[in-house]
């Protein structure tokens, strides 16, 4: 590239950035009138009543923006004019800011966080157990709920995309970048950025199938989109308190809050379809209610096709992944994820399912608190599985054999599975020493003909049979028969590697083994040649196996898992 077109470049770069200053200007603007800090000084304004002959700093600020406009505060009924004016507005807001500043530790782009106090207060008012918190990463956003305003997020990040690879490339070309010669100029750690704030901005569909990667072991993707998924999956922004409490209002009814005793604004979770908010009934039961995001489920299609198109323009992902395949079937399951009325009922079944099990619960939905878009159950006194310090050898063994237990039982005995193997949908609950399970709303049925087929293929693969494996692979739709005979040998390799668990009568060292690392070896042959994408059900029923198995090598769990399948075959009757 001639030193002219360098220097084109660059001052074509300078514009840009100039004209995105004056937008994050006015994005700053934006955030300052939705921050927390705002709310706070708002809401908390009767506590300190102004002095005659001032004004007010809070109403100076807004009236910048809409001189004659009213603000609603966190009740969504009150309406402050933003004309008034106060005297005495330097000591007021003083005293404002000491009330905020021993209430939050941090404020990060218009947000406030809670402060320590705080935090151990809700935990010694609801649970003796460390709760659920928000990402430190979570910020208060508004959630952009109009199709419109969607695309202009996916528009504006494909093009900081375009704008960031034009940058590294040519800093390459200059010799002036340290990213290597082979790898993508479009993640950048300026872009990988760029991705991780538009995806916990917009949340919804796109979030959820970056949260649904994250999950994977890095063998499988590339460290950069690893971690773009990684440190999506636990950062999704959260509604203010205002649009969250319209959007319960608007399916629960003016009177919701007549059932309760207390309910917390301020979210304990941020996902990628809702957030989850604690409360306490009228009878003393302490629950979560489950808000979604107001737009998400109509965006679905074209949060999907957005970041398809975005995809495959960067050429993050290979051809023989077959994405198009692989997000239609996201499709349906997400439009099975946002109907919480849904959910409700798959986690009823479950419970049937699990009823009198001494090792697993299924929380309590309470009806009357749940709609479409609210889902309110029980509570569950624990933590997590991925925070396992202080589990002990026995209890990781434990848990690692009834998971995997679980797993098998519901796709050969259940034939109805919770295909989203997230670690937060799994609470180890230490009093009664027993896993709560949560989130039904990728729940799925398989039908007979599949189950059974499966099975073969896996028992085939417990007992060393290859014949049995492809000809059972080739019945289900792995295979076409058309393949190379180097395919064949690899999707057979593979199939054998996850049998192997299975395989031995000792325990298997999930901490030890090295399953991912092989498969890794083998994905390049088949990403080249395979002719077909794999069968539907296998999706979601893979995604869950992996993430079961990830679970157990996080644990670090040995188990002799080769009885679970035994006893799987041993019951099992084949049409």
């Amino acid at each position: 590239m001639a030193a002219a077109d360098c220097i084109g470049v660059l001052r074509g770069l300078q514009k840009l950035s100039r004209a995105a200053l004056s937008v994050h200007q006015q994005k700053a603007c934006e955030h300052w009138r939705s921050s927390y800090l705002l709310h706070t000084l708002v809401s908390w304004r009767p506590i300190f009543p102004p002095s005659a002959g001032g004004s007010d700093p809070v109403v100076q600020q807004e009236a910048v923006h809409a001189s004659t406009s009213t603000e609603t505060v966190s009740d969504g009924t009150s309406s402050i004019p933003s004309d008034r004016t106060h005297a005495g507005a330097t000591e007021n807001f003083e005293k404002v800011q000491a009330f905020v500043s021993s209430e939050a530790t941090e404020i990060n782009d218009g947000t406030a966080k809670f402060s320590a106090d705080q935090e151990t207060a809700h935990e010694v008012r609801h649970h003796e157990q460390a709760a659920p918190a928000l990402s430190s990463r979570a910020r208060q956003r508004r959630v952009p709920a109009s199709r419109v305003s969607r695309l202009m997020s996916f528009g504006g990040l494909a093009a900081g995309l375009g704008v960031g690879a034009v940058a590294e490339f040519s800093k390459r070309t200059m010799g002036m970048s340290q990213g290597s010669a082979q790898s993508s100029p479009f993640l950048t750690e300026a872009n990988i950025n760029r991705l991780v704030a538009t995806l916990c901005r917009v949340r919804g569909a796109a979030l959820k199938l970056g949260q649904m990667i994250s999950i994977q072991d890095g063998q499988f993707i590339s460290p950069e989109i690893q971690q773009i998924f990684e440190r999506v999956r636990d950062g999704a922004d959260y509604m203010p308190p205002k649009q969250a409490l319209r959007a319960i209002a608007s399916e629960l009814g003016a009177d919701w809050r007549d059932h309760l005793d207390s309910f917390d604004e301020l979210p304990m979770a941020a996902a990628s379809i809702g957030q989850v908010h604690r409360a306490v009934l009228k009878d003393g039961r302490h629950v979560v209610m489950k808000v979604q995001y107001p737009g998400v489920a109509e965006s679905i299609d074209s949060d999907i096709n957005n970041i398809l198109t975005l995809m495959n323009s960067t050429k993050i992902l290979p051809e023989g992944l077959f994405a198009e395949n692989a997000l239609r079937v996201a499709k349906k399951e997400l439009s099975w994820e946002v109907d919480y009325k849904r959910e409700a009922e798959c986690a009823k079944r479950f419970a049937g399912y699990l009823e009198g099990h001494p090792y697993f619960v299924v929380p309590r939905i309470i009806d009357e608190l749940s709609s479409e878009r609210v889902l309110t159950m029980e509570m569950l006194d624990g933590w997590a599985l991925d925070q396992h310090e202080n589990l002990t050898q026995t209890q990781r063994n434990e848990i690692g054999h009834h998971m995997l237990d679980l797993c098998l039982r519901e796709v050969f005995e259940f034939r109805f599975m919770q295909t989203d193997p997230n670690w937060s949908n799994f609470f180890f609950l230490p009093k009664e020493n027993k896993i709560g399970l949560l989130d039904f709303g990728a729940s799925r049925d398989f039908p007979k003909t599949f189950t059974d087929e499966y099975l073969r293929v896996i028992h085939g693969a417990a007992r060393g049979d290859r014949k049995a494996v492809l000809d059972g692979s080739l019945r289900m739709g792995f295979l076409t028969g058309f393949e190379t005979d180097v395919m064949m040998k690899a999707h057979t390799d593979a199939v054998m590697v996850l049998g192997e668990p299975f395989a031995s009568a000792t325990p298997f060292d999930f901490g030890a083994q090295h399953v991912t690392g092989r498969i890794r070896q083998l994905m390049p042959v088949m990403l080249e040649h395979r002719l077909t994408p794999p069968p539907e059900e296998t999706y979601s029923l893979h995604r869950k196996l992996s993430g079961a198995f990830l679970l157990c090598a996080k644990l670090q769990s040995r188990i002799i898992c080769k009885p679970i399948l035994e006893n799987i075959v041993g019951s099992y009757r084949y049409d």
